[in-house]
């Protein structure tokens, strides 16, 4: 299916690993023109380096996101090296297990800026672009905000807010045509994945509990398939779908029990 999307430029935060690579370079594929938005501007060259030698290209800007200027420079000079913003995926994020028990507001109110108020800011400051491009927004969010976990109050609480946010962003854009959704990821195979595996004893006997509660094909979720669900969610295919949750998740959240 073509997507319509060569040539657009595509602000993807945490752009460089995991879902977020995944994403930059399948938008890549497609013909767009992603860019990332990252900490660590080695990253985002190194897998700019990747996209551009599997045929594609992008740019990058090197910004802490848990710093407002910063969030607002980075948007700011996209939108002049390149005069237009058409799509944004917020991405960026991770599950740093700041729980209620043994956590604290200091903890807490750093984990939102890790994981959510940057969200916030990124699209506030690509919002005049998009108004102009009709762009679509895409939040990735996570399903500990419907399931919970244990131990990640804030990251929870966070995925709460972005859902929220993708909500009330989709009816407070409505006048704009700038479609807001959100994949909810569920279980993905990604470097922060496998650094939370390796911290127990059985590794291996910890994933195989997880994989088999996993209803479709007993398998996690591949990060280029949550990428394929934002693509098409950027892309004018979707031109009716706005203000949607959609669990790319291999049914983990919402089958019965039962089936597994």
């Amino acid at each position: 299916m073509e997507l319509g999307l060569k040539d657009k430029i595509i602000i993807v935060t945490g752009g460089a690993k995991g879902i977020g690579a995944a994403i930059t370079s399948i938008l890549a594929q497609e013909g767009a023109f992603p860019v990332i938005i990252g900490r660590s501007a080695s990253d985002n060259l190194q897998h700019l380096e990747t996209i551009r030698k599997a045929g594609g290209n992008g740019d990058q800007v090197a910004a802490e996101l848990t710093d407002p200027l910063a969030c607002e420079q980075a948007v700011k000079s996209i939108a002049e090296k390149y005069g237009r913003i058409d799509g944004l995926v917020n991405n960026a994020g991770i599950n740093d297990g700041i729980g209620l028990e043994k956590g604290s507001y200091e903890g807490f109110m750093q984990s939102l800026h890790r994981n959510l108020v940057h969200y916030y800011l990124i699209a506030h400051h690509a919002l005049p672009y998009l108004k102009v491009s009709k762009g679509a927004i895409v939040n990735i969010s996570s399903k500990t905000a419907e399931t919970g976990q244990g131990n990640t109050s804030a990251y929870a609480a966070a995925n709460g807010g972005r859902n929220a946010l993708t909500r009330e962003w989709a009816v407070e854009l409505l006048p704009y045509s700038i479609r807001v959704n959100a994949i909810i990821v569920a279980e993905s195979w990604t470097p922060l994945y496998e650094s939370w595996i390796n911290t127990f004893a059985d590794r291996d006997a910890k994933l195989a509990s997880i994989v088999q509660r996993i209803p479709l094909e007993k398998r996690m979720t591949h990060p280029e398939e949550i990428a394929q669900m934002a693509a098409f969610l950027l892309s004018s295919k979707s031109s009716h779908t706005t203000g949607q949750l959609i669990h790319v998740d291999g049914g983990y959240v919402h089958l019965d029990r039962a089936l597994v």
